[in-house]
C-alpha cells in the first residue's frame, strides 16, 4: 500500500492528539465549573442518568473520524493495473566530461560529482523526455542510449568516474560526434547538453560543433569549475595524497575555459552557455531552452496505475460521525409500571446501523461496478448502470461523461452527444475540455452516417465548434487540433461537391432552355421560309400575268402601225399632191409616225417589254428581295412555271 499524498500523514501527529487533549481539558474544566456553581447536594440529582462512558465513546468517535479524514486526504492506494500511454517530449543526450581535470575541488565536492548531480536534476525536470548519456575523456562512447526509463539513466550516471575511460585528455570534438550518432535519422530537435570544464587537448571542437549544427543538432554547454582554477589531487602508489604533475614535474592547475564553451554553444541557433552556479542552473536550462522546443511523440509507455482506496477511510469517518450523533449521553431508564427494558432496543439500533452501512457501501460500489463493466468491454451494461445512477443523481457531470463514453463505444452517437452536452456544465476545466472534445467526435460520426448533405454539414459545423472550445481550454491538445483540421477539410470538400452538383443542375436547366429556344427559332425560320415561298409563288404568277398583258399591248400596237402605213400608201396613190405647205406638213407627220414605229419596233424586238416597264418592275421588287432557302419545306414549286432569273 502507498499514499498519493504521504506528506499529509504528518497531520495525524497534530490534529488527533490535539483534539484528545482539548476534549480531556474541556471535560475536567466542566467538572470544576459544575462543582463551583452547583451545590454538592444538588449535583447528583442533576447529573443522574449521564453516562461518562458514553461521553468518552462520543469524543473518541470524533477523534477517530478526524484521523480517518486525514488518511482519506492522503489517498491510500493498493492494487494496480498497467496502462499504455503515449509520451511526448524532446530527445536529450547528456555528455559528461570524465577526465582527470574533473577531480578539481574548486566547486564542492568536485567537478565530476556536481556534473552527475546536475544530470540527475535534469532528469527530474524532463519527465516526459527521452534521455541518453555519453561519457568522454581522451575518447568518447555512448554510456546509455535514448530511453524513457529513468532508473536506467540514473544507474548509468551513477556509474561514471575518472577511470571509466582509460585514455586521458578531453576530446570535445569526439564527444560531439558520438552524441550526434545517438539520434536516429530523420528525427527533429536533437539536443546535446555538454557538461565539461572546457579544457580541450584535441582541438577541432568548434569545427565539429558547427558541422553538427548544420545537421540540426542543438548544443547547450554547461561550464563546470571556476576560471581561477584548482590543483588536481591524486593518490600515488603508496596511497599518499599528491597532485597531478606535468612532464617537468610541475603541478597542473585546471581552469574553466568559458570562451570555448560559449563559442560551441553559439554555433547552434538559439542555444546558450550556462556556468554551473547554485541550485537553479538546470531549472534555467530547461525552462529557457529545452521546454520551448516542440515535442515529438515517442512510443507508448507502460504506466502503473494504482487503485484509489480513499473511500474506505472516508466511509469509516462517516460511520463514526453517525455513531457520535446517535449515541446519547444519558442512559435510558425504564419507567414505573412498564416491562420494557433497554436491552430490547439494542437489536433495533444494530439493525438500523447495519442498514445504513449497507446502503452506503452499495452507493460506493455501484460506480465501481459500472467502471468494471466498461473496462471489460461490456459497454451496454455499463451504460445501463450509469443511467440508473443518473436517476438518483442527475447533477453529477462525471456520471454524464462516463455514460457518454459508454454510449460512444456502443456507437450510439446521439445519446453520447446528449450525455457529453450535460457534462460540459462541470466546474472542472479538465472535464469540460474532454467533454467538448468527445462531443465533437460524436457530432462528426453523426454527420458521417447521415446521407443528407445539409444535415451532415450542420453536424460537422457543430463538431468544429466543439473542437475549438476544447482547444481554448487546452491549446496543447494535438488530438483536438488534428480532428479540427480533418473535419474542416472534409467540410470544405462537401461544400465543393454541393457547389459542383448545383452547377451541373443549373447547366442542365440552361441546356434545356437553349434547346427550347433553338426549337422555337427553327420553327420561326421554317414559318418564314414558308412565307417566303408563298410570296415567291405569288410574284411569279404576277410576273407571268404582266408578261401576257405586255404581249397583247405589243400586238395591238403592231396592228395600229400597219393600218397607218396602209392608209398613207392609199393617200399617196389616190390623191394628188397638194401645195408646198401641205406636203411639208404631211412629210413631218409621216416622219414622226415612222420614228414612233421604229421605236416601237425596236422595243418589241428587245424582249417584249419596254425598258421603262422593266425598270418599274425591278424597282417594285427591290423591297421584297430575300434569300431563297436551299431546300424549301412544304409543297414543291411547279416545274412548268418559269423561274425568276434576272
Amino acid at each position: 500500500m502507498q499514499f498519493a499524498n504521504p506528506n499529509l500523514l504528518a497531520l495525524l501527529l497534530v490534529f488527533p492528539p490535539a483534539l484528545a487533549i482539548f476534549f480531556w481539558w474541556s471535560f475536567r474544566k466542566r467538572q470544576e465549573l459544575m462543582t463551583q456553581f452547583i451545590q454538592a447536594r444538588l449535583l447528583p440529582g442533576l447529573v443522574s442518568g449521564i453516562s461518562t462512558t458514553r461521553q468518552k465513546i462520543r469524543l473518541g468517535c470524533l477523534v477517530l473520524a478526524v484521523a480517518c479524514i486525514i488518511v482519506a486526504l492522503a489517498r491510500p492506494q493498493w492494487g494496480f493495473s498497467w496502462e499504455q500511454v503515449r509520451v511526448k517530449g524532446v530527445d536529450i543526450v547528456v555528455a559528461i566530461d570524465c577526465s582527470k581535470s574533473m577531480l578539481a575541488a574548486d566547486i564542492a565536492p568536485n567537478r565530476l560529482t556536481r556534473a552527475k548531480l546536475a544530470a540527475l536534476d535534469l532528469m527530474q525536470l524532463a519527465k516526459s523526455d527521452r534521455l541518453g548519456l555519453v561519457a568522454f575523456a581522451g575518447t568518447a562512447f555512448l554510456q546509455c542510449p535514448l530511453t524513457i526509463d529513468d532508473a536506467a539513466f540514473r544507474q548509468s550516471v551513477e556509474a561514471l568516474n575518472v577511470n571509466i575511460i582509460p585514455e586521458g585528455g578531453t576530446a570535445l570534438a569526439e564527444a560531439i560526434r558520438i552524441g550526434e550518432t545517438a539520434f536516429k535519422e530523420g528525427e527533429n530537435h536533437k539536443v546535446l547538453v555538454l557538461m565539461t570544464d572546457g579544457e580541450d587537448q584535441d582541438s577541432g571542437a568548434l569545427e565539429a560543433a558547427q558541422k553538427a549544427a548544420q545537421n540540426g543538432l542543438r548544443i547547450y554547454t554547461i561550464g563546470i569549475g571556476t576560471t581561477d582554477g584548482e590543483l588536481l589531487p591524486v593518490q600515488d602508489a603508496q596511497g599518499h595524497a599528491d597532485y597531478v604533475r606535468d612532464e617537468q614535474g610541475n603541478v597542473v592547475k585546471s581552469h574553466l575555459n568559458e570562451r570555448l564553451l560559449q563559442e560551441i554553444a553559439g554555433a547552434s541557433e538559439g542555444c546558450f552557455y550556462l556556468p554551473l552556479r547554485g541550485a537553479k542552473t538546470m531549472d534555467t536550462l530547461y525552462e529557457e531552452g529545452l521546454a520551448k522546443l516542440p515535442k515529438s511523440e515517442h512510443q507508448q509507455k507502460l504506466v502503473k496505475r494504482f487503485e484509489e482506496r480513499y473511500h474506505w477511510p472516508l466511509g469509516a469517518a462517516i460511520v463514526l460521525l453517525i455513531i457520535e450523533v446517535l449515541v446519547p449521553e444519558r442512559k435510558r431508564e425504564p419507567k414505573m409500571g412498564t416491562t420494557i427494558a433497554t436491552p430490547t432496543r439494542k437489536p433495533v439500533f444494530a439493525a438500523t446501523f447495519l442498514l445504513l452501512l449497507l446502503v452506503g457501501l452499495a452507493a460506493v460500489a455501484s460506480p465501481s461496478s459500472a467502471l468494471r463493466e466498461y473496462k471489460a468491454g461490456k459497454y451496454d451494461e455499463a451504460l445501463q448502470e450509469y443511467q440508473k445512477l443518473l436517476q438518483r443523481n442527475t447533477d453529477d457531470p462525471r456520471l454524464h461523461f462516463n455514460a457518454g463514453a459508454a454510449a460512444y463505444r456502443q456507437q450510439q452517437f446521439e445519446e453520447a452527444a446528449k450525455q457529453f452536452n450535460e457534462a460540459v456544465a462541470s466546474p472542472d476545466l479538465k472535464l469540460q475540455e474532454l467533454s467538448y472534445y468527445n462531443r465533437g467526435n460524436a457530432q462528426f460520426w453523426l454527420g458521417e452516417k447521415n446521407p443528407d448533405p445539409a444535415k451532415r454539414t450542420e453536424a460537422w459545423e457543430k463538431a468544429l465548434k466543439d473542437y475549438e472550445l476544447s482547444m481554448k481550454l487546452n491549446p496543447q491538445d494535438a488530438d483536438a487540433k488534428f480532428n479540427h483540421d480533418l473535419v474542416k477539410q472534409k467540410l470544405e470538400q462537401l461544400k465543393q461537391q454541393q457547389q459542383q452538383q448545383n452547377k451541373s443542375q443549373q447547366n442542365k436547366s440552361d441546356q434545356k432552355d437553349q434547346n427550347k429556344d433553338q426549337q422555337q427559332q427553327n420553327q420561326q425560320k421554317d414559318q418564314s421560309n414558308q412565307d417566303q415561298q408563298k410570296q415567291q409563288d405569288q410574284q411569279q404568277q404576277q410576273a407571268q400575268q404582266n408578261q401576257g398583258k405586255q404581249k397583247q399591248d405589243g400586238s395591238q400596237r403592231d396592228q395600229q402601225n400597219q393600218q397607218a402605213k396602209q392608209d398613207q400608201q392609199q393617200q399617196q396613190q389616190g390623191k394628188q399632191p397638194q401645195d408646198q405647205q401641205k406636203q411639208q406638213a404631211g412629210q413631218t407627220a409621216n416622219q414622226q409616225n415612222e420614228r414612233n414605229g421604229e421605236t416601237n419596233g425596236q422595243e418589241y424586238a428587245a424582249g417584249q417589254m419596254t425598258p421603262e416597264q422593266a425598270r418599274q418592275l425591278l424597282d417594285a421588287q427591290k423591297g421584297d428581295e430575300k434569300m431563297l432557302p436551299v431546300k424549301p419545306e412544304g409543297k414543291p414549286a411547279d416545274r412548268a412555271k418559269p423561274l425568276r432569273d434576272w
